[in-house]
């Protein structure tokens, strides 16, 4: 890994690593789970996981990146042994399944942002509901997602400065740019109190104890932060020892939270205003398919408007997402075979293109790969993580932390957050998110 290229400064590690976080999860997924979890008691239980377990994890991620210079396949290898490979191969199984989903997604926002600028908006529900319908099946949901696919291996195959970096540079603060200018536009809406106090602050005490709310705010937690696939450590691999890790964990934690509070405040008072509770609440993929366009169809030619800007948004998002996932397999070929990075990217984007068929064609099979995928094996690799540095190499993680001028103080209090705390509460999470899950497939 000693002839890998390296980030151009620390601001470009520290977008490209926000960028992974910032995603399609964000954008809607942070809205749905809001709405079905009791509003803000899902808020806070999903801010308690990201400062209390997702921080220390993301930092542990990070250390094992850079202090290894190694690919997510043989990082955890180096650091832990051989016993500890199989870390490596659970990060390039969560994060190729994560992107082969995530494409046939990336697929349907492409399509639907050609359908606003082509054809307009939908009429009414019924029209959106039809649309949907074709857009989740068709043929038209395959070429979104080879054009997806294609388009990320461009980026990764450009290389980390020249492509992930560059990419990062511009898209991460066009990204905020449109956002801000969404959710100042959606709260001059008539509704907009109203979907605030309906979703953001609206408070249900008994929430913060329901299996599936605390399984939705692991998810959401995970997913969007990123922690657990690999994907950050693929990145931090190619940091100098300079750069001061809890402090840019720091940055994209906040980046991440911040997309997903302005989600919420732009979909919120759109869902209130033009009375589309029941379909948020029915379906994730209802809130930005079928909730949105129908009602900003009602505003004529701006909520057109707003409706291009909403999906280009959300394909940038997704984009910056995306390149991070395909990075993972495409680093450990590199790595572990000796492969160019342009044949990497041309495998491993083929691979996941196949795999990602399945989903394409079926709603069904999308949802389970969402769960397994997305979630589950997702926190069982920052379970995993947060042994390997918290208990089996707790030296290898302050060592490296204390070699680039991080204060003992704040080494102590991750290292007590990442060997005491995580490990139960994520070990928790992982237990109550199988058994709810296997309740709602079995049940």
């Amino acid at each position: 890994m000693a002839a890998r290229e390296q980030w151009r400064s620390g601001v470009g590690f520290v977008l490209a690593a926000a960028g992974s976080a910032v995603g399609l999860g964000n954008l809607w997924g942070f809205a749905y789970r809001a709405s079905q979890g009791g509003g803000a008691a899902f808020v806070v239980l999903y801010l308690l996981i990201v400062l209390l377990i997702c921080m220390p994890v993301l930092v542990a991620e990070l250390v094992l990146g850079r202090s290894t210079g190694k690919s997510p396949l043989l990082a955890p290898l180096q650091v832990g042994g051989r016993s500890w490979g199989s870390l490596g191969w659970l990060f390039m199984l969560a994060a190729c399944g994560i992107l082969a989903f995530y494409a046939v997604l990336m697929g349907w926002t492409l399509v639907t942002l050609l359908q606003v600028a082509l054809a307009g908006l939908p009429a009414d529900m019924a029209q959106a509901e039809m649309f949907f319908g074709t857009l989740s099946g068709g043929r038209s949901a395959l070429i979104g997602q080879l054009l997806s696919m294609v388009l990320t291996a461009v980026v990764v195959g450009a290389g980390v400065q020249g492509g992930i970096e560059r990419l990062s540079r511009w898209g991460l603060p066009l990204l905020f740019l449109m956002l801000i200018g969404l959710a100042i536009w959606a709260g001059n809406l008539d509704g907009a109190m109203g979907g605030y106090r309906t979703f953001l602050l609206r408070w249900d005490s008994s929430q913060l104890l329901d299996p599936t709310t605390i399984r939705n705010a692991f998810t959401q937690a995970f997913f969007s932060i990123g922690t657990g696939i690999g994907t950050l450590l693929a990145y931090a691999a190619y940091l100098d020892r300079r750069a001061h890790l809890p402090r840019e964990a720091v940055a994209v934690v906040g980046m991440d939270t911040a997309v997903g509070l302005l989600a919420g405040m732009v979909t919120f008072p759109v869902v209130v205003s033009f009375g589309l509770g029941e379909v948020i609440s029915g379906s994730t993929l209802g809130t930005i398919f079928i909730a949105l366009p129908t009602g900003l169809s009602s505003l004529g030619e701006t909520g057109r408007v707003v409706a291009l800007l909403f999906f280009l948004l959300a394909y940038l998002a997704a984009i910056t997402s995306s390149v991070s996932l395909l990075e993972v397999p495409v680093a450990s070929l590199m790595d572990a075979l000796g492969w160019s990075r342009r044949r990497a990217v041309v495998l491993s984007a083929l691979l996941i293109f196949l795999l990602g068929l399945p989903a394409a064609t079926s709603l069904g099979v999308l949802g389970w790969m969402d769960s397994v995928f997305g979630g589950v094996l997702l926190i069982l690799g920052g379970l995993l993580l947060s042994l390997l540095l918290g208990w089996v190499t707790p030296q290898h993680f302050s060592r490296d932390l204390l070699s680039s001028g991080t204060p003992a103080w704040v080494q102590g209090i991750l290292m007590f957050l990442l060997r005491w705390l995580a490990p139960p509460v994520v070990a928790l999470g992982l237990v109550v998110s199988l058994v709810d899950l296997l309740g709602s497939w079995f049940g």
